[in-house]
């Protein structure tokens, strides 16, 4: 781990948690009242169906019943779950064309309520989220699937349109689970939305099941007694609270000991290193593909448009004044990242130019001129683009003023981030009005609320975003030009920037059928290179996982791969 910043910084000892738990322990059985589990998630969970969800909170509190065929471990490699054991090529799991992949199934595994689990189950949750008029979150980890089928109760074949060296991209993961076809299979297509009891109380087969869901606010679980592995999970039952913020999530665990686990502790570095010394809690902390970005709308989100605001439209619906490279060039040249950094991540930040900053062999060193800010350059740019700056120091072009709604989650990190980029934009002639909103109604589910992230009724927004797993592919294939948000997907695109580029979207049916090696290196490069330098996203901070764990909480392997809770199995005191 590369800590390298000279700014406050928390105990390495705490931080180096990330990288190995405490020995296991020799401890008696403890009061049984002492077997309940409590997480805190600032951002509270709105549902418990991740393919209606691109909430991190709503994917991860999920992931406690409904499982995968197969996990990302902490290390990114991957681990069998639902599944026998992961196919390849050398064990006949994947075709010698790579037009098919053939996942062998565990036999002992039964969901929660006493049912077995069967391939049909997984053919089912193929349909379900290839369903045209659903609107599936995770519809990007299913490109190029012609068919899912059960050959027998154990054996599931996924059948490719194209050769596909990487065939990993459904049902490995916490975004692509499992469900239940006994108890969605009335749920299919437009009415995946309408069916909540489903949505809010999955049966899984999983360490736990929901007992009890209010949406924005708490889970309470219990363990499946069901659950394939004798002895797991270790809690009998466990709660699930969402809501505050960050610090009061990380005082929680660290100073008061209320909780046992608090999730992505975005707080300012000095102010954790404080709460660690309480003693009471470490901090666990790994990087991964997690980074900060702007996403900056390429469609019109005026009000007044109504029920055009901030859709692609076949590309006829343009930014007034972001569809401008300079523009978009000139916000990105503004900013100075490493004082993003020093104020608000500390050891748990370092500055980026690349939507992918890791694994290495995707990592692009085309874009390092971002991580010095050249405003001179910006005022260059703008002036020779005819933005011209009025008497109140705002430039302007044929009767558009360069004003900007920048909005992101309510935290105090991120309202910091914003207040130090307005200044930064300020002193280029860019009006900018700050706006915060709810983690559970930004990130949340609701394609009727107007406040979503996907809804972008704004010009810029800021928020994190990563991918699962070590290989990009079904990540860039999320940002094509037909993964647009809007109400034909229920508001569930993932082309949050509703950013097109035909170079893209050709490049990524290329690394589709590219086999790992320097051309699929080169290709990710480069498709990353492209929304770069395009600027339809402009990175900001390459950020780690960061939560914390009570001292008494054991087993935990922090994973900034697939979710934090993917061993949860295995959690203990």
């Amino acid at each position: 781990m590369n800590l390298r910043h000279a700014t406050p910084v928390l105990a390495i000892s705490a931080l180096m948690a990330a990288c190995a738990d405490d020995p296991e322990p020799v401890f008696e059985a403890p009061e049984e009242e002492n077997r309940h589990l409590n997480i805190l998630y600032w951002q509270a969970v709105s549902i418990v169906n991740p393919y209606l969800s691109g909430g991190t909170k709503d994917i991860e509190a999920a992931s406690m019943v409904i499982e995968p065929l197969a996990h990302y471990d902490e290390n990114g490699g991957m681990t069998p779950v639902l599944a026998a054991e992961i196919p390849t090529l050398e064990n006949g799991g994947v075709a010698e064309d790579l037009r098919s992949i053939t996942w062998k199934l565990k036999t002992d595994v039964l969901w929660s309520d006493g049912t077995p689990f069967t391939a049909h189950d997984v053919a089912f949750s193929g349909a379900y989220c290839l369903d045209e008029q659903a609107g599936c979150a995770s519809l990007a980890s299913f490109a190029d699937v012609t068919a899912v089928e059960a050959i027998d109760d154990h054996t599931v074949r996924i059948t490719f349109q194209v050769a596909k060296p990487w065939p990993y991209g459904p049902f490995v993961g916490s975004l692509s689970p499992i469900i239940q076809r006994e108890q969605f299979q009335d749920c299919l297509g437009t009415r995946a939305q309408e069916c909540t009891e489903q949505n809010f109380g999955p049966i899984g087969t999983g360490p736990f099941k929901v007992d009890d869901f209010r949406a924005n606010d708490v889970i309470n679980y219990s363990a499946n007694e069901l659950y394939r592995e004798p002895g797991k999970p270790w809690f009998r039952t466990a709660t699930f609270k969402g809501g505050g913020d960050a610090a009061s999530a990380a005082r929680a665990v660290l100073e008061t000991g209320e909780y046992d686990y608090a999730w992505n502790l975005q707080v300012e570095p000095e102010v954790l290193e404080q709460m660690v010394a309480a003693g009471k809690g470490q901090v666990l902390m790994g990087f991964g593909s997690q980074v900060e970005r702007l996403m900056v709308n390429q469609t019109n989100d005026d009000s007044n448009l109504g029920d055009r605001r901030s859709l692609y439209l076949d590309g006829t619906n343009a930014h007034p004044f972001l569809s401008d490279p300079a523009v978009r060039r000139a916000l990105s040249l503004a900013i100075d990242r490493q004082v993003l950094v020093d104020t608000g991540y500390g050891a748990a930040g370092r500055t980026t130019c690349n939507i992918v900053p890791a694994p290495v062999p995707y990592a692009s060193v085309a874009n390092e001129a971002c991580k010095i800010p050249d405003p001179a350059e910006a005022n260059r740019i703008l002036d020779q683009a005819g933005w011209v700056r009025g008497q109140d120091g705002v430039r302007a072009k044929d009767g558009v003023r360069l004003s900007i709604l920048y909005q992101t989650s309510t935290n105090s990190v991120r309202q910091g981030t914003q207040a130090l980029i307005k200044q930064m934009w300020e002193a280029i002639g860019i009006e900018t009005e700050l706006r915060n909103i709810d983690a559970a109604v930004f990130f949340g589910a609701d394609p009727a609320s107007p406040d979503t992230f996907q809804k972008f009724y704004a010009d810029v927004q800021m928020y994190t975003n990563n991918f699962q797993g070590t290989d990009p592919e079904v990540y860039m294939a999320g940002w094509v030009c037909a993964r647009n948000p809007g109400p034909h997907n229920q508001w569930l695109g993932t082309n949050i920037p509703r950013g097109c580029s035909d170079e893209f979207d050709a490049l990524v049916e290329e690394l589709s059928i590219t086999p790992p090696g320097e051309d699929r290196s080169r290709i990710g490069k480069r498709l990353n290179d492209i929304i770069v330098q395009e600027q339809f996203m402009i990175p900001l901070i390459w950020r780690a996982a960061v939560s914390a764990r009570s001292n008494s909480l054991k087993g935990v392997r922090m994973n900034p791969w697939d979710s934090e809770l993917w061993n949860i199995a295995d959690w203990h005191r």
